[in-house]
């Protein structure tokens, strides 16, 4: 994979203090996290990864304001989301975090460039003219703006909501199995341009997979088992991740 890996960041993007949360009651309980403490430094591409049900989207959507904790903190910045009003929590994350899931999200009435423009629409913002062709040129979208949804292939669905979780450059990028619905050429466009996004324009990402191959496009890999953090590794490459994730599943 790239070589070119971003810098130790020195500022946290986002980090989880003591996280926890519980699914169920009583005897049907079940512990998705268990305490866990980690942090993200801004600037970087960090992947989560872990065998099922380790609780790898579970703390994704608690970093991201999209899955509520049972107990302990969620920073994004300096701001503390789980002490949030859902008001304050749903503007935080107009402004300030981007999402791409498995599953693309697109308004099937809009074109692709109206989903990508829409969460500044939805702010009431000015787009950034430059930076919107930038994105949509990276990703190969000019010829496919006026297009709708339903027009796309699934690569191209796929790289309309990657420009849109990138355009309004948010302070941070949630990713949760972005390549999961891709073939590999799409899959590997995609992961070029966020690690474009993080070595170019400092931007931060953190990005759920079960790719050994999408992961080592990260700088720093955080490994999960049981609902705690397990191992971290850094320059990771598709083979150290493989043995490390056997080695958990073991």
């Amino acid at each position: 994979m790239a070589s070119d890996r971003a810098p130790v960041g020195t500022a946290t993007a986002a980090r989880a203090v003591d996280l926890r949360k519980v699914y169920g009651r009583g005897d049907a309980a079940v512990e998705a996290l268990g305490g866990v403490s980690v942090e993200f430094a801004a600037g970087e591409f960090t992947a989560i990864m872990g065998p099922s049900g380790s609780g790898k989207s579970t703390l994704l959507h608690c970093m991201a304001g999209l899955d509520t904790p049972t107990s302990g903190a969620v920073f994004i910045g300096d701001v503390e989301i789980t002490a949030l009003s859902e008001r304050e929590l749903t503007e935080l994350r107009r402004d300030k975090v981007g999402f791409v899931f498995q599953a693309f999200n697109l308004i099937p009435t809009l074109t692709a460039g109206e989903n990508i423009t829409l969460p500044i629409d939805i702010a009431g913002r000015e787009t950034d003219g430059a930076w919107f062709d930038e994105v949509v040129d990276t990703m190969r979208l000019r010829d496919r703006l006026s297009h709708k949804p339903s027009e796309l292939s699934g690569g191209q669905q796929q790289r309309v909501a990657g420009a849109r979780a990138l355009v309004s450059r948010p302070a941070i990028v949630f990713a949760d199995e972005p390549t999961g619905n891709l073939d590999s050429r799409s899959g590997a466009e995609l992961l070029g341009f966020l690690r474009g996004a993080v070595k170019d324009h400092g931007q931060t990402i953190l990005m759920v997979t079960h790719d050994a191959t999408a992961a080592s496009y990260a700088d720093r890999i955080v490994f999960l088992g049981d609902g705690h953090v397990v191992d971290e590794m850094r320059g990771p490459t598709a083979e150290r991740i493989l043995d490390r994730l056997k080695s958990l599943e073991v």
